[in-house]
């Protein structure tokens, strides 16, 4: 039985992608450099809870937290959105658009083949992680072991989707970046990215939990530092997988209306 077309391309995409990585490997340490938020975030609530405990978060809770996030974003950050807007606005878009491979795929496989640089990062931080607060922040639950893998993939397609969809709308105005900047706005407040989600007052809390944000970084790192049971992670997973089944025909749907909009005018 022969593969389809695009399954076997992944291969060779993923080769492509990883030299790309390598070769602007410049880029890719200043991208590494503009997500170390969470260590400086770090040091400023370990001073916070020197005194007394935050929560449940004292000083050893909050290394775990924030040293989890570095983690989390390391392995789930998307660029395609910046990607997007330069090729539709100088036209070598119209390059995608000649192989026999959904756009939408090679991004995505661009993205995923700099995962191994990524790790050069996250791995030592992991044994960071591990010598200064040790395995006891850690869950010792294979089901929410198995919970977080789900929540991972997810975090990456909710941002990877949001980051394609956004993209898209520069097919109907000059630029959309500021747009992508208000999205990392709200996802700077609401994702737990620099203050725990639960540390939010109730009302905020709960706008937060029926956002996207939250399960791009905090459900991970929650399931990372132990701080759901079974029930509640697998129903909090569950909403995660929600947003990603709205945002994948949501960004196809953006996708398709552009790209008749950019034929329309030669792109």
């Amino acid at each position: 039985m022969r593969l389809p077309s695009s399954a076997r391309a992944l291969p060779s995409l993923f080769k492509i992608g990883f030299s790309e990585a390598v070769a602007y490997r410049a880029e890719f340490l200043v991208w590494m450099f503009s997500t170390t938020m969470p260590l400086i975030m770090l040091a400023l609530w370990s001073a916070v809870a020197r005194d007394a405990p935050v929560g449940r978060f004292g000083q050893k809770e909050f290394v775990a937290y924030f040293l989890a996030t570095f983690i989390v974003r390391q392995l789930t950050g998307s660029w395609v959105s910046w990607e997007m807007n330069y090729e539709i606005r100088h036209g070598t878009l119209a390059r995608r658009l000649l192989r026999p491979i959904h756009p939408m795929l090679t991004y995505a496989v661009q993205n995923l083949a700099a995962q191994p640089l990524r790790l050069v990062v996250a791995l030592p931080m992991a044994a960071v992680w591990l010598a200064s607060v040790g395995s006891g922040q850690l869950s010792h639950d294979p089901v929410l072991w198995m919970a977080w893998g789900a929540a991972m993939l997810g975090s990456w397609l909710i941002t990877f989707l949001s980051s394609f969809a956004i993209g898209s709308l520069a097919f109907f105005m000059e630029s959309s970046i500021k747009i992508m900047d208000v999205w990392l706005t709200l996802f700077f407040v609401f994702s737990g990215y620099l203050i725990p989600v639960e540390l939010f007052p109730p009302a905020v809390r709960m706008l937060g939990d029926w956002l996207p944000f939250r399960y791009q970084i905090g459900l991970p790192v929650e399931l990372m530092t132990s701080a759901h049971d079974r029930a509640a992670a697998l129903a909090l997973l569950g909403r995660q997988w929600a947003w990603v089944a709205i945002l994948l025909p949501g960004a196809l749907w953006l996708w398709r209306r552009g790209l008749r909009r950019f034929a329309a005018y030669g792109g």
